[in-house]
């Protein structure tokens, strides 16, 4: 199943208490499960004014959807196509997907 990596512009974003980080969890869990087990959503990065999510989905359209039900900015959405760490320079090649 695809992988995708979507940028969310949310201006203060690091600022946010752990009380609002749970409250927008709880949201994203929610609307995850009223849509169903094709997306899935494995974790997300905060930084100062973005949030970056990793999700599982048979498509973008959605991942869209997730981000609209939700409330979310989806500002920009990538698939990955493979994923690469420090054993990847070893051989034979390890990149995985």
């Amino acid at each position: 199943m695809p992988r995708y990596l979507i940028e969310r512009n949310i201006p203060g974003a690091g600022d946010f208490s752990a009380s609002d980080l749970r409250a927008i969890a709880r949201k994203s869990r929610d609307v995850i499960r009223d849509m169903g087990p094709e997306i899935q959503w494995l974790e997300s990065f905060v930084t100062g004014d973005h949030v970056f999510c990793l999700y599982v989905a048979p498509s973008e359209e959605m991942v869209r959807e997730h981000a609209l039900r939700g409330g979310f900015p989806a500002d920009r959405i990538c698939r990955v196509v493979a994923i690469i760490d420090p054993t990847t320079a070893e051989e034979p090649l390890t990149a995985r997907l």
